[in-house]
C-alpha cells in the first residue's frame, strides 16, 4: 500500500496538530484513533450526552434481614456518583433502618461485598421511613413535585432531551414489587405511570433495572417497544431471585455479619459497571456479562434468567449515557477484572428464615433472646402455613380437590400479560386479606394464584365465600410476626 504522508501545522494559540494519511484514513495522534472516512466528524467520544441524566435508585424493603436491598441502592448511588451524576438529579428511595441498626456491627456503615467499602456515606435519603411509597415513586419519575408526600420534594424534572436510568431492588411476586409501606406496586399501574411519562415529551430514553422475584412477570407481554424505555429484569415470569454474600457462603461476608449483602443480579451489574470503562461498554454487552453470572454460569437451581423487554434498540448505546463515567476507568482493558467465579446463594424469599436461623444461632445458649428468637421463626414458619395452606383451601373450593392446584399455578404462553384485568386482581387481593390477613412479602409468591381466579372468571362474591371458608375463626392477630428488630 503507497504511504502518503503530509504535515499540516495548525497554529491556534498554542495548539499543533501533526495528522498521517495511510491509504485514505485519518490518524490524529493525540487520540491515537484511526477512523475511515465515513466516520469523518464522528469520533468515538463525541459526547451524545446534551442532556441531563437523571436516576431513580429503589430499595423496596426494610428491615435488617433485608440489609442488601439497601445495600444494593446505596452502592448504585456511589457508582452514579462518581460516574458524574450530580446529587441533585439522584433520587433515593431508601427506609433508612440499616445503617443505624442495633445489629448493624459498623454503626453508620453499609457493605456490598465482603471486602467491599463503606457504600452509605453521601448517600441522599429523599424519600424514607413512612414516605416510601409507591404513590411516590410514579410522583417522582412524573415530575409531579405537588402529588409527592413527604420527603425531599425531589423529583425527575427531566426535559425532552434527557435520559433516565431507574433501579429498583427487593421482593417481589408474579405481577407485582414490594413496598416497605403498602400498597404493592402493581404491572399494568406501573406501565400506565411510564406511557404517561413519554406521552409527556419529557425524555429522550430510560433504562430500568430491577431485581425481584418473578420480575419478567412486571413486563412480560405489557411492555410497549415503542416508549424508548429499555427494561432488564433479574428473572423470568416464574422464578425466583437470589441473595448473595451471606453467612456461611463463598464468598462469605466479614464474620460479624449475619445477613446477605447483596443480591446476584444486582452485584453482577454494579460490579460489571466498576470494573469497565463505561464510554465503551455498550448496554448489550453489561446484559450478556450479567445474564451469564446471574444464571450462575448456567446453572439455573441457583440462578435466575435475566430477561429484556421494551425498546431492545436502545442496548447498542454507552452505558455512561445512563450510569455516567469515571475518569479512572479510562484505561480499563476490555473485559478487565471479569468474574467467572461460582456464587452461593440463597432464594430471596428464604432469605427471611436464613436470617433468622444466623440470629438463632449466634445467641447464648439458653438466653431469653435466644428463646424469643425461636418463638419468632415460629411465628414466621405458621404465618407461612397460614397463607399457603389458605391459598390450596380457596383453590379446592372454587375448582373441586382435583384441579385446584393445577389451575392456581398454571403459566399462561410466554408473551400474555399475567391477568388480563388488573383492577379485578387487586379485588381479589382485598378480598382475601379482609378474610385471611396480609399476604406480607412472603405471600406476594402467590399473586399468580389470584390472576388465575381472574382469568377462570371467578366473581368477587365467589371469592369472598371461598376465602371465609378458608379462615373463618383464625386468630388474625397471628398473621403478623411482630418485628422486635428481627423481622426480615
Amino acid at each position: 500500500m503507497a504511504v502518503r504522508c503530509s504535515k499540516l501545522l495548525v497554529l491556534f494559540g498554542a495548539l499543533v496538530v501533526v495528522q498521517a494519511t495511510i491509504g485514505g484514513a485519518r490518524l490524529d495522534f493525540w487520540d491515537s484513533t484511526i477512523r475511515l472516512p465515513s466516520e469523518k466528524g464522528k469520533p468515538e467520544d463525541v459526547d451524545k450526552q446534551s442532556g441531563t441524566t437523571w436516576a431513580v435508585l429503589v430499595a423496596g424493603s426494610h428491615g435488617y434481614g433485608n440489609y442488601r436491598h439497601q445495600a444494593d441502592v446505596c452502592h448504585a448511588y456511589q457508582i452514579l456518583k462518581k460516574g458524574g451524576l450530580k446529587e441533585e438529579n439522584i433520587v433515593v428511595f431508601m427506609y433508612d433502618d440499616i445503617a443505624m441498626h442495633e445489629m448493624n456491627p459498623r454503626k453508620g456503615t453499609i457493605i456490598n461485598h465482603p471486602q467491599g467499602h463503606d457504600v452509605y456515606a453521601g448517600v441522599p435519603k429523599d424519600y424514607s421511613g413512612e414516605h416510601v411509597t409507591t404513590a411516590n415513586l410514579y410522583a417522582v419519575l412524573l415530575g409531579d413535585k405537588k402529588a409527592v408526600k413527604g420527603g425531599s420534594g425531589k423529583v425527575v424534572a427531566s426535559k425532552p432531551n434527557d435520559r433516565i436510568f431507574l433501579y429498583y431492588s427487593d421482593h417481589g411476586g408474579p405481577g407485582v414489587l414490594g413496598m416497605p409501606n403498602m400498597p404493592f406496586l402493581y404491572a399494568m399501574d406501573f406501565i400506565e405511570v411510564l406511557k404517561k411519562k413519554h406521552a409527556s415529551g419529557s425524555y429522550k430514553e430510560m433504562v430500568i433495572y430491577v431485581e425481584a422475584c418473578e420480575s419478567g412477570s412486571v413486563f412480560e407481554g405489557i411492555m410497549p417497544s415503542d416508549l424508548n424505555i429499555y427494561v432488564t429484569t433479574a428473572s423470568n415470569a416464574e422464578e425466583n431471585s437470589f441473595g448473595t454474600y451471606c453467612p456461611g457462603m463463598s464468598p462469605p461476608p466479614p464474620p460479624e455479619y449475619i445477613t446477605c449483602l447483596g443480591d446476584l443480579y444486582s452485584v453482577a451489574w454494579m460490579e460489571d459497571s466498576e470494573r469497565h470503562n463505561l464510554k465503551k461498554e455498550t448496554i448489550k454487552q453489561q446484559y450478556q456479562t450479567v445474564k451469564k453470572r446471574t444464571s450462575n454460569f448456567n446453572n439455573y437451581d441457583i440462578g435466575s434468567h435475566v430477561m429484556e423487554y421494551g425498546s431492545k434498540n436502545l442496548t447498542d448505546e454507552k452505558l455512561y449515557l445512563y450510569q455516567g463515567f469515571d475518569p479512572a476507568s479510562v484505561n480499563f482493558p476490555p473485559n478487565n477484572g471479569q468474574l467467572e467465579q461460582y456464587m452461593e446463594v440463597v432464594n430471596q424469599r428464604d432469605a427471611e428464615i436464613f436470617f433468622m436461623w444466623q440470629l438463632y444461632k449466634r445467641s447464648e445458649h439458653g438466653s431469653e433472646k435466644k428463646r424469643e428468637i425461636l418463638k419468632q421463626i415460629r411465628e414466621t414458619m405458621k404465618h407461612r402455613n397460614h397463607i399457603d395452606g389458605s391459598i390450596d383451601f380457596i383453590g379446592k373450593f372454587l375448582y373441586g380437590p382435583g384441579k385446584g392446584s393445577s389451575v392456581l399455578n398454571s403459566v399462561r404462553a410466554l408473551g400474555l400479560p399475567l391477568v388480563d384485568d388488573w383492577e379485578c386482581l387487586k379485588s381479589m387481593v382485598r378480598v382475601f386479606e379482609t378474610h385471611c390477613g396480609s399476604l406480607t412479602q412472603y405471600g406476594m409468591k402467590h399473586m399468580r394464584a389470584f390472576a388465575n381466579i381472574c382469568n377462570s372468571g371467578v366473581s368477587q362474591a365467589q371469592m369472598d365465600e371461598a376465602s371465609w371458608a378458608a379462615c373463618d375463626g383464625h386468630d388474625l392477630g397471628q398473621l403478623h410476626p411482630s418485628n422486635k428488630g428481627y423481622s426480615a
